[in-house]
């Protein structure tokens, strides 16, 4: 009955002016929400986006009972940015964001609000579970003690994380402010100035690794693998990258069944499929693309677990779930893992110009599907523009939550493209890598780097990606040129001045 209460209340707030849509409704029960967001997954890599290799029978599950979204966008093109959009409603380049070393300071300000703060003023219980990577503490923390400011401080009643990425140290799981099996006589350190502790080095010692790495991640070596920056004790609390399914799922799980009974947010952040891609036993081989499309397989079953167990629980057609990805894909990021080689005919970024890092389309064009079976009652693919960014104000105004001046400052609200109403979508939508490029329907363009930056070398040196920057004004009509091929800036100087003019504004802190 309730859930019948609140879609009544949909259609009829649809059908009243905005001042009554707001109004506040405390006889209804909202939904649960789940943010499945994946990590590198790019716009191809799904079975149900045309991927070959690789089969994704629990997403595209999702797909065949929601909405599938071809014109959807990360915040920027690497995660950090990414998160933190996405979490804020703010574009990262305000904050400075970048992607942060594993001993950052947490990067989003504690008396910024979050969407965690949002959902437990509307009396939810908000969790993250798996990767963080937006910085922990006040600067030089001491993993032998608390580790705060953090999550709980940004809204969230419990976290359970890596508190960087994979492949970076410390290589411990963090459980709310305590590092997991952290012992006394085995104090944590952790240094991105130079070599801490005895372990060994993937430059010292090559012939304990599993894979090769590049310099950049071949310092301490846990499990077989290398990571970036190095790391003393905490032999204990380290992790095994092959148990992060198992681990993160089962946390996951736990949050869900505790919080059956009330409305909760969870933010399932995954590692999958970052690198370094180890997936665990029963995943190898799954695929036909090696450690990069298993990994892809063991995401896509880390899914199906969550959704069984919202089945299981009878809360499954009044939970909402949103799958995306934080950025593009990429294929070599560091570690000789085989995914170049093993790649095959598939096309992990589909039709699309560049990858992870790159001002072109498959930088921030990524996956996205939306499922809510109480509240979508017809599956339909969507070509609505729509940015993760969006989020945020989309999802405080399915809540009736009242956004002030400063909570989620550039959050457009896209309920109706959320939820399939809308086929058009956000009328902008800006992207962030390295510089700034803005979509306006067709029109794609990718402002200019000042003459005193330099185009940085690594993107295509090292990473061999495009990455789409140059010191002309780039302009695409995507409906005619998908693949960013022809630069139609010098015959459309309005268009430029105008999307160019926009992107100023912006800056400026208009929206």
């Amino acid at each position: 009955m309730q859930r019948l209460l609140f879609l009544a209340l949909l259609l009829t707030v649809a059908c009243q002016p905005t001042s009554e849509k707001q109004q506040e409704n405390t006889a209804i029960t909202p939904p649960n929400v789940i943010i499945f967001y994946v990590d590198d997954l790019g716009y191809g890599d799904l079975s149900s986006y045309g991927a070959v290799g690789v089969t994704t029978p629990y997403v595209d599950q999702l797909v065949e009972n929601g909405i599938k979204f071809t014109d959807a966008h990360s915040p920027a093109a690497t995660c950090t940015p990414s998160r933190y959009s996405l979490l804020t409603g703010e574009y990262a380049f305000r904050n400075e964001a970048r992607v942060l070393p594993g001993d950052a300071p947490l990067l989003i300000d504690t008396v910024q609000t979050t969407m965690a703060d949002m959902f437990k003023q509307k009396g939810y219980a908000t969790a993250v579970v798996g990767k963080w990577h937006l910085g922990l503490g006040n600067g030089d923390v001491d993993w032998n003690k608390e580790v705060k400011p953090g999550p709980l401080e940004l809204g969230f009643d419990y976290s359970f994380l890596l508190p960087a990425t994979g492949d970076r140290v410390p290589t411990v799981y963090l459980e709310n402010y305590e590092v997991v099996n952290a012992e006394e006589n085995d104090p944590i350190e952790v240094s991105y100035k130079g070599k801490v502790g005895e372990r060994p080095t993937g430059t010292e010692r090559p012939d304990l690794l599993r894979y090769g790495a590049d310099p950049q991640h071949s310092e301490t070596i846990i499990n077989g693998i290398s990571r970036i920056g190095t790391m003393a004790g905490g032999k204990k609390a380290e992790w095994v990258d092959e148990e992060f399914p198992d681990v993160f799922t089962g946390k996951a799980n736990d949050f869900i069944e505790a919080n059956k009974d009330n409305p909760f947010f969870l933010f399932f952040s995954f590692h999958d499929i970052h690198v370094p891609r180890l997936p665990n036993e029963r995943f190898k081989g799954k695929s036909q693309m090696g450690y990069r499309g298993d990994a892809i397989v063991q995401m896509d079953w880390m899914t199906g677990q969550i959704m069984s167990k919202l089945e299981e629980l009878g809360i499954a057609d009044n939970t909402l779930v949103i799958f995306t990805s934080d950025n593009g894909p990429v294929l070599d990021d560091g570690y000789a893992d085989g995914a170049v080689e093993k790649l095959g005919a598939h096309k992990p970024a589909g039709d699309y110009r560049g990858a992870k890092y790159s001002a072109f389309e498959a930088g921030t064009r990524v996956p996205m599907v939306v499922s809510w079976p109480a509240g979508i009652k017809e599956a339909k693919t969507s070509a609505a523009l729509i940015s993760q960014t969006d989020i945020f104000a989309s999802l405080a105004y399915l809540l009736n939550y009242h956004l002030g001046k400063d909570e989620a400052p550039d959050s457009q609200n896209a309920l109706d493209a959320l939820l399939g109403k809308d086929e058009e979508g956000v009328p902008y939508l800006l992207e962030e890598a390295e510089t700034l490029a803005l979509r306006m329907g067709k029109w794609k363009y990718i402002a200019p780097l000042p003459q005193d930056k330099a185009i940085p070398a690594w993107i295509s040196d090292i990473k061999d990606i495009e990455g789409g920057l140059s010191y002309e004004p780039q302009l695409y009509n995507l409906a005619e040129d998908p693949g960013e091929e022809n630069n139609i800036a010098e015959k459309n100087s309005e268009m430029v001045e105008k999307m160019q003019a926009k992107i100023d504004e912006i800056r400026g802190g208009g929206s």
